[in-house]
């Protein structure tokens, strides 16, 4: 193992099941990683035993315990999702990943961003072999929380403390992004944003592959429902404002023309009564192992959310389950013009509602839009070649920077995990 090139993945997730995008996302690039020849161990909290045999190429590390409570991590200096991470066992626990020799630590989303102090001193504590620090961003999470902060609705409080994050968000990714080495994007608009300020630092835009369920050939016809159907997570607070905002108008239009809408999605049980309770034509599904079944009775596919940015992973189910796709224009980051075309697209939510409604009996179309869609699609989503981009850039780094040093950004307010680690690090050395 020692002629492998190794790396220390470190994130918010154990990411199985795959619930949501961003654990699709990581679980699937650190597997192409692993083929395409590196050693890569990933850290995060969850249950190492639902890690599935197909990803055995890939050492999953579970972090012991709990996470902290939001309401504490509210009251840190950190983003809520970062201090909601960085507990007293994830920090021992990396203390111990960093007494090894790793070519690559990669820190996988901005919440990770908690264990940064320590991955610069390890890397300033080999200046001769230094390793190389990633960024796996999942979006341009600053313009993401700002645009939820303006965008936000309901009491003082709950605005108030979404403004408060944002700013803390703002931070510590550009600290993060200050301080890398390589940082991956999924879409070219990320990488623009994200790179603009970091001449120095190596931006790679990697967009997701796809090796899920694929759909045979099929043909939507009168047989067809007449059902739409939205595929997401919405745990995340983002989440649940878009699909509130969406079928708040779109469910009487849906109604009223004998549309109806399927979602499936895991849901906190709070929003998912309240949205039954005024929804007619809605039905919601909770998270399900295996969306197949709905997919095939559904005439359209909707991607709805106007706030957060991004490459949109659902896409890629709709796109290799022949659904054809209407989405608004603000979620088609990172795809072709060629995919772009072979979808109904809308600058707004009342528009797209209403395109969906023209075109849910327009049958030829909708056969030519998904047909087209998974054509293109097959093309453009390998996941063998994302990980391949991955360690050669990492390779290419190491091999044109002999003697990287970490750039003289201020060091962050240590807490007392922060501290603890170090005062650990100070006594092993």
């Amino acid at each position: 193992m020692s002629n492998r090139m190794r790396c220390l993945w470190i994130s918010r997730h154990i990411p199985f099941p795959q619930t949501e995008g961003a654990k699709v996302y990581s679980a699937n690039l650190a597997q192409s990683l692993a083929r395409s020849g590196a050693f890569v161990r990933f850290i995060g909290f969850g249950d190492a035993d639902a890690v599935p045999e197909s990803a055995a190429g890939v050492e999953w590390l579970a972090v012991p315990g709990k996470r902290r409570s939001k309401a504490l991590a509210a009251f840190s200096h950190r983003p809520i999702a970062a201090a909601i991470d960085a507990t007293k066992a994830y920090g021992a626990l990396l203390e111990e990943q960093l007494c090894e020799h790793w070519d690559a630590v990669v820190l996988d989303g901005y919440a990770a961003g908690w264990a940064l102090d320590r991955c610069l001193a390890y890397r300033n504590e080999r200046p001769a072999h230094p390793p190389v620090l990633a960024h796996v961003s999942h979006n341009h999470e600053e313009a993401l929380w700002n645009s939820m902060a303006r965008e936000a609705r309901g009491p003082a409080l709950k605005r108030w403390v979404l403004r408060r994050n944002a700013g803390k968000v703002s931070t510590l990714e550009r600290r993060i992004v200050r301080s890398m080495d390589l940082l991956t994007t999924i879409t070219d608009e990320d990488r623009r944003s994200l790179g603009a300020d970091a001449d120095r630092i190596r931006v790679l835009t990697l967009t997701p592959g796809y090796n899920g369920w694929v759909a045979g050939e099929r043909r939507i016809s009168p047989a067809t429902p007449r059902r739409a159907i939205i595929i997401s997570s919405f745990v995340w607070i983002v989440k649940q404002e878009n699909i509130a905002r969406f079928v708040e108008i779109a469910d009487p239009i849906f109604k009223e023309h004998g549309i109806e809408l399927d979602v499936v999605g895991e849901m906190p049980q709070a929003l998912q009564t309240a949205l039954r309770a005024r929804c007619r034509a809605t039905h919601f599904h909770g998270f399900l192992t295996d969306v197949a079944p709905l997919l095939k009775g559904a005439r359209i596919a909707i991607v709805h959310e106007s706030i957060g940015g991004g490459f949109k992973l659902k896409l890629l189910d709709y796109i290799f389950g022949r659904v054809p796709i209407a989405t608004v224009s603000q979620a088609i980051a990172g795809l072709s013009d060629e995919l772009q075309h072979a979808m109904l697209t809308n600058n707004s939510q009342e528009g797209l509602i209403a395109d969906i409604v023209f075109h849910i009996d327009r049958f030829d179309e909708l056969n030519r839009m998904q047909e087209r869609a998974f054509s293109v699609g097959n093309e453009q989503f390998q996941w063998t070649v994302r990980g391949e981009q991955l360690r050669q850039a990492i390779f290419d780094l190491r091999r044109q920077r002999p003697a990287m040093q970490a750039p003289g950004t201020p060091p962050a307010v240590l807490d007392d995990i922060d501290l603890a680690a170090t005062k650990r690090h100070r006594a092993h050395a």
